[in-house]
């Protein structure tokens, strides 16, 4: 059975199933999964994880500047939100490794589209980016 949920705004209870979500309005939890996803750090880190399991700091080798605190919540709301597992394995020192879920797959490989999308489109943003500069200094 789905967690119950508790609308902030009418203080009724219902069940994740039942709910309809709309990310353009205002209280709908999918906002804030959104952010976590699409946030500055979000992206790289799943696309970063869907090359593979990896350790915390392996992953921040291949997230290039991001912090370790900045590291740590990204992956904490992420997980949260089911699309990273954080598995512990019980050894000496305990190393802890992070993957991606089931869900984390697939979204992730939406976000690589995208990211592939950014990068192939990145001659066209320049060109556009300089026209614009060049038109406000004119």
């Amino acid at each position: 059975m789905n967690a119950p949920i508790t609308s902030s705004e009418t203080g009724e209870e219902r069940y994740a199933g039942d709910l309809e979500f709309d990310v353009f309005a205002r209280a709908c939890p999918s906002r804030t999964v959104l952010e976590h996803l699409t946030g500055r750090w979000g992206v790289l880190v799943m696309a970063g994880l869907h090359q593979g399991p990896a350790r915390f700091n392996a992953l921040r080798r291949r997230v290039d500047g991001v912090s370790e605190k900045m590291l740590a919540q990204t992956l904490q709301a992420l997980e949260r939100d089911g699309f990273v597992r954080r598995d512990v394995h019980a050894v000496m020192p305990p190393r802890v490794e992070y993957s991606l879920t089931g869900l984390g797959h697939v979204t992730a490989a939406k976000l690589i589209d995208l990211i592939d999308h950014l990068e192939a489109s990145m001659p066209a943003v320049l060109t556009a980016q300089g026209e614009h500069d060049r038109r406000r200094e004119g």
